[in-house]
C-alpha cells in the first residue's frame, strides 16, 4: 500500500499507468464516483481498498483528466496552481456552445433582463431538454436524471463548461424577486445566459448552486 499526493495536471489514467493498475480498481479504491474529475492536494491511495473523499468540495482545485480544450479555453489556465479542468464533458461542452450562442442572440454582452429565458433556450438546443422557471426557479426544474446538484465553489465552476449556476437573489431590482440564472464557458471567469457576463461574481449575489449535466 501506498499514498500519493495529486499534483496540479494529474489525471487518474496517467496515475494508473505510472503506478500499474487500472483507472477502475483506483476509482474503487478511493471511492471516485467520476473517474474524470481529481483534486489536487488530495491524497491517492495505491493498493488497498479504503475511502477517501473526492466529492466536489473543500475548496480545492478540480482537474479534469483528458479531454480536449473546451468552449472559450477552457484550458489550463487560472486557480490557486495555474491549472483549470480541461475540458469538461462532452455535454457540458454542448452546452456552453449553445449557451454562448443563445446570449451572442439576445443581449450580446448586456443584460436584458430574460436570463433564465437564455438558460433554457441553451438547455433545449443542446440537451432537448424544456426547463421553466425563473432564476431562483430553475434549479428546481432541472430533470434530476439529466442534472445533479454539486457542491463547488464558484471559481471552480466557472473553469468546468456547461454547469448550471443559480442564485436565489442578486443585487437588482429584479434580482431581488426573480434571482439569476447562468451556464459556465470553462474559461475561468465568463457565464452565460440571455448575455455573456465576462466576469461573474458572487458580489450582491446570495443563494448559491451549481448543477452539473449527467452525462
Amino acid at each position: 500500500m501506498s499514498n500519493y499526493r495529486i499534483r496540479p495536471g494529474d489525471t487518474l489514467s496517467a496515475l494508473a499507468q505510472r503506478f500499474g493498475t487500472s483507472v477502475q480498481k483506483l476509482a474503487r479504491d478511493n471511492n471516485i464516483s467520476n473517474p474524470d474529475l481529481i483534486y489536487s492536494g488530495r491524497t491517492l491511495r495505491i493498493g488497498h481498498s479504503g475511502r477517501d473523499g473526492f466529492d466536489a468540495g473543500g475548496g480545492r482545485q478540480g482537474l479534469r483528466g483528458g479531454g480536449s480544450r473546451g468552449v472559450g479555453g477552457g484550458g489550463d489556465v487560472g486557480g490557486p496552481m495555474g491549472v483549470a479542468p480541461t475540458g469538461g464533458t462532452a455535454t457540458g461542452r454542448r452546452l456552453a456552445e449553445a449557451a454562448r450562442a443563445a446570449a451572442m442572440g439576445m443581449g450580446g454582452y448586456n443584460s436584458q433582463g430574460l436570463c433564465a429565458t437564455g438558460v433554457s433556450r441553451a438547455i433545449r438546443n443542446s440537451m432537448g431538454i424544456g426547463v421553466s422557471g425563473n432564476g431562483n426557479q430553475i434549479d428546481d426544474n432541472l430533470p434530476r436524471d439529466k442534472f445533479r446538484q454539486v457542491d463547488m465553489s464558484l471559481e471552480e465552476a466557472l473553469k468546468i463548461p456547461g454547469l448550471v449556476l443559480t442564485w436565489e437573489r442578486t443585487s437588482t431590482a429584479a434580482g431581488s424577486i426573480y434571482g439569476h440564472t447562468a451556464i459556465t464557458l470553462g474559461d475561468g471567469h465568463s457565464s452565460a445566459s440571455d448575455f455573456i457576463e465576462r466576469n461573474t461574481t458572487n458580489s450582491g449575489r446570495t443563494g448559491f448552486k451549481v448543477f452539473m449535466p449527467i452525462e
